[in-house]
């Protein structure tokens, strides 16, 4: 009777379970009470944590591989977050998951403003340097850099697409670290933003966009993608998705897919990729040396791209009539809309009566294109290597 006990107990995860796995559940109880109780982007961070909680549970192998026997038949299944796994390993849900951005987004404040793509573009230097810092470390090959420092876009579909391409043994480090900071814009950027700023510049309000046609809006998706897809072919899956969703919402001929792109599909795909993204930081693959580099690598390159916007827009406030405020310039990363958010509410702390929303998505949905146009290039850079 004793032994039957025993045999049940070591069968059980209390048994069983490592310290590293104890660390890393606690840790998803971390971003679970950032995401529920401090109202951390949960619809991010509860699917990323839950999903960092399942695939530490000792025994559970909800992330494990399927055996195959000597005949090539499948002696063991898998488990079930392995295989909705295959959706970011085969850069499938990234896609998708830019449909429906697409599907949300008003291009407008862009088209009316066609100097916020240069705030979009600044905003993606930080992908650079902290590439030049990856392979300055010593620890990273050059898709390996390539891949973290595509972190410093904001952009969490980017970052599992490239990385999927280039590094898919750091795709769980790389994409815990994209989607966590992304939850964190809040919390990272207004520092950022006010020591770059003086008090009057945070003050400055900017003239009323123009009003952009319905024909502007329908021609610019299909231009966009026609542009960024000869410059650079490899972004065509992400810019062609995006501007597919886009074009659903501003022709107004195809409700029901819009609808479905914006909600149940994005719905869908958000879960599926939150959940599988945090599974795949087991104890085992996330506790190394090179899983702290990520992380610390991964907040200066969201930094310096927070850094590069706002000064950038410091400067074309010097250079241009009309006033531009450089709050916007931090918008320039591509967490849509939380970025843009960040500069409405950090401009109305100056002045109540200052709203910057739409000025700011300008530079945050330019920042969407150029985080796709990075990778793109780094992927023609690096897929060879």
């Amino acid at each position: 009777m004793l032994q039957t006990i025993k045999d049940f107990y070591m069968s059980t995860g209390f048994a069983n379970i490592t310290p590293g796995q104890i660390l890393m559940i606690l840790v998803s109880f971390v971003l679970l009470y950032l995401a529920i109780k401090r109202g951390f982007e949960p619809l991010l961070l509860v699917p990323i944590a839950f999903g960092m909680f399942l695939t530490n549970l000792p025994l559970a192998g909800l992330m494990a591989e399927p055996i195959l026997g000597a005949d090539g038949k499948v002696e063991t299944i898998g488990g079930l977050l392995h295989y909705l796994y295959q959706g970011d390993h085969l850069g499938i849900f990234p896609p998708l998951i830019f449909l429906g951005v697409g599907a949300m987004t008003d291009f407008g404040p862009l088209i009316a403003n066609p100097k916020s793509l240069l705030l979009g573009a600044a905003a993606q230097f930080g992908i650079f340097v902290t590439f030049l810092g990856a392979i300055a470390s010593g620890l990273f090959t050059p898709s390996e850099a390539a891949s973290i420092g595509i972190i410093g876009g904001a952009d969490g579909p980017t970052a599992i697409f490239l990385s999927s391409k280039l590094a898919p043994h750091l795709l769980g480090s790389i994409a815990v670290a994209a989607y966590s900071y992304m939850a964190l814009v809040p919390v990272i950027q207004p520092p950022i933003m006010k020591l770059l700023t003086t008090k009057a510049e945070r003050k400055i309000k900017m003239k009323q966009l123009r009003h952009v046609s319905k024909l502007e809006k329908i021609i610019f998706p299909i231009l966009a993608t026609l542009i960024v897809s000869l410059i650079v072919p490899p972004a065509a899956a992400l810019v062609g998705m995006l501007m597919l969703g886009n074009l659903f919402k501003e022709s107004g001929a195809v409700s029901r897919l819009t609808d479905t792109a914006q909600n149940a599909l994005m719905n869908i795909v958000t879960i599926f990729l939150g959940v599988t993204v945090g599974a795949t930081a087991s104890a085992e693959a996330f506790l190394n040396i090179k899983t702290l580099a990520i992380m610390c690598l991964g907040v200066v390159a969201f930094a310096i791209g927070t850094a590069a916007g706002v000064l950038l827009a410091k400067l074309m406030n010097k250079v241009t009539k009309d006033p531009i405020n450089p709050l916007i310039g931090s918008a320039g990363v591509s967490a849509v809309p939380m970025a843009a958010r960040v500069s409405q509410v950090v401009g109305q702390k100056e002045d109540p009566s200052n709203f910057l929303l739409m000025h700011a998505m300008g530079p945050n949905v330019a920042g969407v294109i150029g985080s796709a146009v990075s990778a793109g290039v780094l992927l023609s850079l690096f897929s060879n290597f």
